[in-house]
């Protein structure tokens, strides 16, 4: 969501001449998918950068960046993509307004500006997700919600967040409200599950403040159990309405299958899960680990990983609620090791200070799960001066559509030191060519 100056009006349909009256010209998702034409929002929202592309050159696109960045460190694996790139957006959100015409306008805000493009249907969103807002949008007016208006103050809902579960299909809704006085709440919520039976849970936040956040710190369940679960990998997480967890599950089960198998865990061997958030890496690798150390600033995550844990039966899992990086100083300080290093930072990537607690604990591998590849280009030149080698790396396509792409590397310790040249500057120049031999024939 983008901030701006603007006064939010609705959207600007455009208009067709038909049989000498103007009607409006709705999106169809449907034919935008076949003919590969940009989608109807596409210039107003702005979250797509790779519309009007072919799926396949949007993939090359996005191997060719990574093979850019990842040059100076080896080779990379072909990217991982995804068999259907539509409708991947487990978790959809929508801002609510009015516009100049008194008409409720319910999607995103506009690229650069606080706008909201009215939004039917969304070519990467949950199709039964988009169709619950519009039923909430349809219910607001006999219900007698108004839409709040961040200029005056005025008005009650604020956001619809959906939030849905790939594989147990339950679904959560939340209405994000300034006030936690929702009119006849359990008629709203009866009317909304006579359309759709399959929501499980919903859910009031309560957001009273200016702000651009879209939740507030409370929540009034009015409707089952305010929270539902999904599997993973294997295993139950619990989802609440502020609990991280991946938008897009199918391709979350094949990233995080391939960083747990980089590690190569064999039971024996003792492995940190830094940034470990609700737990979901560390719990998925607990099976093939003999002990696995979770670690997270968050308390709030830390506590959801800990609940994760015991829906699980998972027992060999130790969650802490620090800093990683400081986490890490001190063990090493007392002389404790880990055989691996987990780490999934979030898109601005790792400090110095935390790549240098890795360096101090030296682990055998390090098993880095990037969101942001600049980023990651930057930490894995600190890595791989300082004793570490690429061995893999693999792209993901998370985020179809967009520019975004997440990224396995498994580095391990080896002759690193002369593997590249650097100019004085520190900027890369070149493979040593005396270190392009096998791997049997470094090691």
């Amino acid at each position: 969501m983008q901030i701006g100056q603007k006064k939010t009006t609705g959207q600007k349909m455009k208009k067709e001449r038909n049989r000498g009256r103007e009607t409006d010209r709705k999106p169809n998702i449907s034919q935008i998918q076949k003919t590969g034409e940009h989608c109807i929002y596409a210039k107003r929202c702005g979250g797509c950068d790779y519309q009007g592309i072919l799926y396949s050159q949007q993939l090359s696109k996005k191997q060719s960046y990574m093979r850019r960045l990842m040059e100076p460190f080896g080779k990379i694996n072909p990217i991982i993509g995804m068999d259907d790139p539509y409708h991947y957006r487990h978790k959809v959100q929508a801002a609510f307004s009015c516009n100049k015409r008194g008409h409720i306008v319910a999607g995103v805000y506009e690229k650069h500006s606080h706008d909201i493009v009215d939004v039917e249907e969304c070519q990467i969103e949950d199709a039964q997700a988009d169709a619950i807002i519009r039923e909430i949008k349809n219910m607001m007016r006999s219900f007698r919600i108004r839409a709040y208006d961040e200029d005056t103050g005025y008005g009650l809902l604020r956001h619809v967040l959906v939030r849905k579960g790939y594989h147990s299909g339950q679904i959560m809704v939340v209405l994000v409200l300034v006030s936690p006085i929702l009119p006849s709440k359990n008629n709203f919520v009866k009317a909304l599950r006579k359309k759709f039976p399959e929501i499980s849970t919903v859910v009031i936040n309560v957001n009273d403040r200016k702000t651009s956040m879209v939740l507030g710190e409370r929540n009034i369940t009015v409707y089952g159990k305010g929270f539902i679960e999904d599997e993973l990998c294997g295993c139950t997480f619990r989802i609440s309405p502020t609990s991280f967890y991946q938008v897009n599950p199918q391709q979350t089960e094949k990233l995080y299958r391939k960083a747990i198998s980089c590690a190569k865990l064999t039971g024996k061997e003792t492995v940190i899960d830094a940034y470990c958030g609700t737990g979901t890496i560390g719990l998925i690798a607990s099976s093939r680990a003999k002990h696995v150390i979770g670690v997270e600033l968050n308390r709030d995550a830390i506590k959801d990983a800990i609940s994760n844990a015991k829906r699980n039966h998972i027992h060999n899992v130790t969650f802490y609620n620090e800093d990683a990086g400081q986490f890490m100083v001190e063990m090493a300080e007392k002389g404790e090791r880990a055989d691996v290093v987990i780490m999934d930072p979030p898109r601005t990537g790792s400090d110095e200070a935390f790549l240098s607690s890795v360096v101090r604990l030296a682990p055998d591998k390090v098993v880095y799960v990037s969101c942001g590849p600049e980023t990651l280009a930057r930490d894995l030149k600190y890595l791989t001066k300082h004793g570490y080698r690429m061995k893999e790396c693999t792209p993901f396509d998370l985020f179809p559509f967009t520019k975004h792409v997440e990224t396995v590397v498994l580095l391990s310790k080896g002759m690193v030191d002369s593997l590249l040249w650097y100019d004085s500057c520190g900027l890369f120049l070149r493979r040593n060519p005396l270190c392009e031999m096998s791997d049997e024939g470094r090691d």
